[in-house]
């Protein structure tokens, strides 16, 4: 926006994918018009002529990325990329250095909004439900007994499932995590192996699921 682009015009950056050009991201303001990712751009632009695109940069997206992990050291010093677009921290034993963890998750996401970074998170006891909150969801603090009341209304996608098999589970009706949670389980791992339950077990808490921290943690010792 800085450079002259207008403000008034939805924002969007596209990168190429099976030789077409597709939307990678989005603005808010471009959500609200009913654009998604991997929608096509000309299809984008048919329907929003003054829509504004920008050529994704990955290599500049990974460095700002990696600056924001490095920054959160400040919190923990267990970061984890995730993806090309989030972070894991662990913030065990930390939060209350903070005031607590809602008063964390506020100051991290105050700080990044005066960054100009508009970022959503969330702190659970799990880093699927986390995940699940923060994408798809309001993000917040969920309470070990509200996590399967926060994760029931979300899509399957919420739990890091690959793409044919959200789909897969969309055909049979099963488009909400709540649908899967209360389906029969023998069935849904004959027709899609462990990784189903697997992803459902860890959002819930029920299988542990360690984060690796991008940097090594260094050894400290008080006498």
């Amino acid at each position: 926006r800085s450079k002259g682009r207008p403000e008034a015009a939805p924002l969007v950056c596209s990168g190429k994918f099976n030789n077409a050009m597709r939307l990678t991201a989005l603005d808010e303001f471009a959500e609200k018009l009913g654009l998604r990712k991997e929608q096509g751009v000309a299809e984008a632009r048919a329907m929003f002529p003054a829509l504004d695109v920008l050529e994704e940069d990955p290599a500049a997206d990974r460095r700002l990325l990696e600056g924001i992990a490095d920054w959160c050291d400040r919190y923990t010093p267990m970061v984890a990329l995730d993806g090309k677009d989030g972070l894991f921290l662990d913030i065990t034993g930390c939060a209350h250095l903070f005031g607590g963890e809602r008063a964390l998750l506020q100051d991290i996401l105050s700080r990044l909004f005066h960054m100009g970074l508009d970022a959503r998170g969330a702190i659970s006891s799990s880093p699927g439900l986390s995940w699940a909150v923060s994408r798809f969801g309001q993000g917040g603090v969920v309470d070990d007994e509200e996590s399967e009341r926060m994760l029931m209304p979300l899509p399957v996608a919420a739990l890091r499932l690959e793409g044919q098999t959200v789909d897969a589970l969309r055909k049979l009706g099963l488009k909400y995590v709540g649908d899967v949670i209360h389906a029969p389980r023998a069935p849904l791992t004959r027709r899609f192996g462990p990784a189903l339950l697997l992803r459902l077990d860890q959002a819930l808490g029920h299988e542990e699921e360690p984060i690796s921290p991008r940097l090594p943690v260094a050894n400290l010792s008080s006498e």
